[in-house]
């Protein structure tokens, strides 16, 4: 047989054999009344739904699992039953005429871990970050499918085909997601307009008056991080982008550029009183305190919580002490030597080709007005502030006498559209480097038009990556490896005193996993607040003894998160702060990851842990603050 028409063969039979297998559980999956959770966890308990049509609605259906009939309840979207499997089994749906069995194999809760755990550690040793969460949203598809009852290859293909058409999908119709691209690549267009128009090298021009060597530009890179204090994602944009060309000329390495960068968003946001985060900590704080009976305000919790934050703080004290004594340790050293040694900007300038440089470059004829730049960036900044406070005002808040000035913004800014803000604010930046750019005749309206969408077009890499690091973190969701994690903190008996360590360590490994210090909050309060009330109460202890851990575990679920945030290659921010920086984002990951995994070390072994048992605090913040400062000095080498 001719080996061309035996090709031809193959592959028609191939897409015989695959494709019909999709269109067969689809047309299944519309005339179905019973629909099950996307993966069905062994020890997990699943909501089993229940879909009728209008004229079954006065029948009441019967769910049959493993010979026993479950109790069917409803709520907003209908009808449903929980029950948790821990062999395969069989659901049965008996519904006037029409009965219905589904077989369901439920999946081993630790195969959960395997779609993460692949996909970081690939990242980290190949470096290539793409490939990485491609082959671990496949292992988690394919598993899924498999345990659904689909072959071995049919289920590496259909999970494949799942990657697009339902975790990329669902990722990228997130209204959150949504604002978060959409942001970003108005970010994007207006930084490479106002370089375009001479903005950013006034602004370079200006500051390199006071950043003329590498320790003070570090320090104004980190004191510009610390002013934009409300939002993480604004802070890293913007700071990233402003600075890049500052220490690109002093020779200091887009991975320390990064790191400083990284490590003034996150943690400032997290412990600050008025940001973008505080309406997030106030409610799952709120629930905790709900459900052991707490007399005190969520906002009252969270005060005291700040002073066992040691993570942050310690992270926020550690960046001035390592610009201080010009110092750096483990693959940042070899980053800034290499930097010190060669030229970042001619670098970077090998990596584009010269079309896409001569379309990002400021024309020879321009004349550098910092102006250009300065009046987008605050609009932005100023803006975003604005748009907080008109989406989350509440007559009634800011009506009560009873109520302090901070409480009140912090309630405003809590009950805001912080995406809505930060779109309204980067389209005005836009906007205002629109008109600046062509009313000074700079350029014209096409010219200025085409350097936005070169702008856009630079968001594409990071976007992409977003968008996969985002399906990773559904996968996890549906797999529930978060509640695989959790259970072997709730499994362990141990004192009291030892929960605040535990929880930090274990919100560190969640948001590591998942890339996700907001979702680790989500999962990890609920489960650590009443569970450490309840443990303090069982072992004698009285309240007032037991407040000071409360606080402490309320710090460390937020410590951990940002902790395991700042480690994880599969973050949004840590993704964001290698995209503003022009990073390669496997570097940032290396060479970051020993500094946060420092501080974390720290934070633990000389705040978290003797606090609980009662040791002054601010003795602990002298200790880790000396170790942090000695590892540096002695550990450290001068680049």
């Amino acid at each position: 047989m001719p080996l061309k028409p035996f090709i031809k063969q193959l592959l028609i039979s191939t897409l015989c054999l695959l494709f019909p297998l999709t269109s067969i559980q689809a047309a299944g999956e519309q005339t179905t009344h019973l629909q099950l959770p996307p993966a069905v966890m062994k020890h997990v308990s699943a909501t089993i739904r229940i879909q009728q049509e209008p004229a079954e609605q006065v029948i009441e259906p019967v769910v049959i699992i493993d010979g026993v009939q479950q109790v069917i309840q409803s709520d907003d979207e209908g009808l449903y039953c929980e029950y948790t499997f821990d062999q395969a089994t069989e659901v049965q749906l008996i519904q006037g005429s029409h009965s219905e069995k589904r077989p369901v194999n439920p999946i081993p809760l630790w195969l959960s871990i395997l779609p993460p755990l692949i996909a970081i550690l690939m990242a980290l040793i190949t470096k290539e970050v793409f490939s990485s969460l491609f082959i671990g949203l496949l292992i988690g598809t394919s598993v899924i499918y498999k345990y659904a009852g689909v072959g071995f290859f049919a289920a590496i293909f259909k999970g494949a085909f799942a990657i697009i058409d339902t975790y990329l999908m669902h990722a990228l119709l997130s209204q959150e997601h949504l604002s978060i691209i959409i942001f970003s690549m108005l970010i994007g267009g207006m930084v490479t307009l106002i370089s375009l128009n001479g903005g950013m090298k006034g602004v370079v021009n200006i500051l390199s008056r006071y950043a003329n060597n590498r320790r003070s530009g570090q320090l104004i890179t980190y004191l510009m991080g610390l002013l934009i204090f409300f939002d993480d994602y604004a802070n890293t944009l913007v700071v990233g982008n402003t600075m890049r060309p500052i220490t690109d000329k002093l020779k200091i390495s887009r991975e320390k550029l990064a790191y400083l960068v990284d490590s003034t968003s996150a943690p400032i946001a997290a412990i600050a009183f008025i940001t973008t985060w505080i309406g997030a900590e106030l409610s799952y704080i709120q629930q905790g305190i709900a459900e052991i009976g707490l007399e005190a305000s969520a906002y009252s919790v969270f005060l005291e919580s700040l002073r066992y934050s040691f993570y942050p703080l310690l992270t926020l004290l550690f960046v001035p002490m390592l610009i201080w004594q010009k110092r750096d340790f483990g693959p940042m050293y070899k980053a800034e030597k290499q930097a010190k040694l060669s030229e970042i900007e001619i670098t970077d300038k090998k990596k584009r080709s010269p079309q896409i440089m001569k379309e990002l470059e400021m024309a020879d004829d321009v004349t550098p007005r910092w102006f250009n730049a300065v009046i987008p960036v605050l609009i932005v900044v100023l803006g975003t502030i604005a748009g907080l406070i008109y989406t989350g005002w509440n007559p009634e808040v800011w009506g009560n006498q009873n109520i302090n000035f901070t409480s009140k913004l912090s309630t405003t800014i809590g009950d805001a559209d912080v995406f809505n803000a930060l779109i309204w604010s980067s389209l005005a930046g836009v906007f205002a480097a629109l008109l600046l750019t062509t009313s000074q005749r700079i350029l014209n309206l096409k010219e200025s038009i085409d350097g936005l969408i070169n702008g856009f077009k630079t968001m594409f890499h990071a976007i992409l990556i977003l968008s996969l690091a985002w399906s990773l973190a559904l996968l996890t969701e549906h797999l529930h490896t978060a509640e695989f994690i959790t259970g072997l903190l709730t499994n362990i008996n141990i004192s009291p005193q030892f929960i605040p360590a535990l929880t930090f360590v274990f919100s560190a490994i969640i948001a590591f996993s998942t890339g996700s210090s907001w979702g680790t909050m989500a999962i990890i309060y609920p489960l650590v607040l009443p569970a450490i009330w309840k443990i303090g109460l069982e072992s004698g202890m009285n309240t007032e003894d037991i407040l000071p851990l409360f606080y402490n575990a309320v710090s460390t679920v937020l410590a951990g998160a940002v902790l395991g945030d700042h480690c994880s290659p599969i973050s949004d921010t840590t993704i964001l702060s290698s995209l503003a920086c022009s990073c390669n984002h496997i570097h940032h990951v290396r060479t970051q990851m020993p500094y946060a995994l420092l501080v974390g070390g720290v934070a633990l072994l000389a705040g978290t842990l003797p606090s609980a048992f009662g040791f002054p605090i601010i003795i602990s913040y002298l200790i880790a603050a000396g170790i942090l400062y000695a590892f540096i000095r002695f550990k450290g080498r001068r680049v």
